[in-house]
């Protein structure tokens, strides 16, 4: 399936892989180059793949979506603004993790962006758990962009005035480049930064005003990946899946205070007891010795017993050494564990690392 800015791509020297049934750009000049760029500067990132959604009620209906959207979600919708934006979860009957996913106040709605990956049984479940009263909209005629960096609110004022004004989780709707958008200041870099929506036959356009400011380049999935590394964010599908619940991984955040000790929500046993008795094992972050990467898969071990397994890793380019995230068990789990890998036959030391590895700099 062709995204809409396949060929923008392409003419920018866009290096095309598959990904979640796309075709998109892994890098453009080199990871390494990208990810230090974005650290630096600003980063251009295209997340079209990513599923948009809105869930609205029967406009002649006195529907209150906010409640049937509270059953779907374990999210306390009663304290999100208008424009507010707030990380959640999708959850099964069992209490396990089916997407995360981000959810912003619209007039009369809900807006959500969920994974790409899962974004197609993410709206079969969802509309599964809402009433039928209850409108669930795939808005998949819209692009979504990210541009992220400490210098991304210098290039995006420059032509969308006003987003200066927004701080870390709050969106609204501007005008960019003559196209209504929808800007929130978010992303997954652990930087500051935006995340844009917008017509997607107006995306080229976009992309190449946005290009055209100084201090912005394109970034693909590779420095994409490296970068939510550093600021130890999770992966749907490496190190979330529906086996685990959000207090085992670390993402108990997701889950609001009242809804923990209210209910009313999938799953909502298993991560009340999580809650309350803690889970066998945790998600943890690792610094690795040498420059030897450890990847998805490799076990971990405390001495001779093996303890858990990596669920994302690779070479830090901010921090120039190996870094990884990994499920162990509780007992090890606190920071400054002295812990191994098991990389190709051979046990490399690793010690247990606070999380995100590089300091976020949201603009709160």
């Amino acid at each position: 399936m062709l995204l809409p800015l396949d060929g923008w791509h392409r003419d920018h020297g866009g290096r095309m892989v598959e990904f979640a049934g796309y075709m998109m750009p892994v890098q453009y000049e080199g990871i390494m180059a990208e990810h230090l760029w974005t650290r630096e500067s600003a980063g251009l990132f295209d997340v079209s793949h990513m599923g948009q959604l809105l869930v609205t009620g029967e406009e002649d209906a006195q529907t209150d979506v906010e409640p049937a959207l509270e059953a779907a979600l374990p999210i306390d919708l009663s304290t999100l603004k208008l424009g507010a934006v707030r990380y959640s979860l999708l959850l099964d009957e069992n209490g396990g993790i089916l997407d995360d996913l981000m959810v912003s106040r619209w007039p009369g709605g809900f807006y959500l962006v969920v994974n790409g990956a899962t974004k197609w049984d993410d709206i079969g479940t969802l509309r599964e758990y809402l009433p039928d009263d209850i409108t669930l909209n795939h808005l998949d005629d819209r692009a979504l962009l990210a541009l992220q960096g400490p210098k991304a609110v210098d290039a995006l004022e420059r032509v969308a005035p006003g987003v200066a004004a927004l701080t870390f989780m709050k969106g609204g709707r501007f005008t960019l480049g003559g196209v209504d958008a929808w800007i929130s200041r978010s992303g997954y870099t652990g930087e500051d930064g935006f995340e844009i929506s917008i017509p997607g036959e107006a995306a080229a356009d976009v992309a190449d005003l946005l290009l055209a400011q100084p201090e912005v380049k394109p970034i693909g999935l590779g420095a994409r990946d490296s970068l939510r590394l550093e600021a130890g964010l999770p992966l749907y599908g490496h190190d979330m899946d529906p086996e685990r619940g959000p207090v085992e991984s670390g993402l108990a955040f997701g889950v609001n205070k009242r809804r923990r000790l209210e209910g009313g929500f999938p799953g909502a046993e298993r991560v009340q007891r999580d809650f309350a008795e803690g889970t066998a094992q945790k998600r943890i972050g690792l610094k690795l010795e040498g420059r030897q990467a450890a990847r998805e898969g490799a076990k971990v071990f405390h001495g001779e017993q093996e303890v858990g397994v990596v669920t994302s890793g690779g070479f830090s380019p901010s921090l120039q050494h190996p870094i990884a995230m990994a499920y162990v068990d509780a007992a090890f789990a606190a920071d400054g564990t002295a812990l191994s890998i098991e990389i190709r036959g051979k046990k490399l030391d690793a010690t247990v690392a606070a999380m995100p590895f590089v300091p976020n700099r949201y603009h709160r």
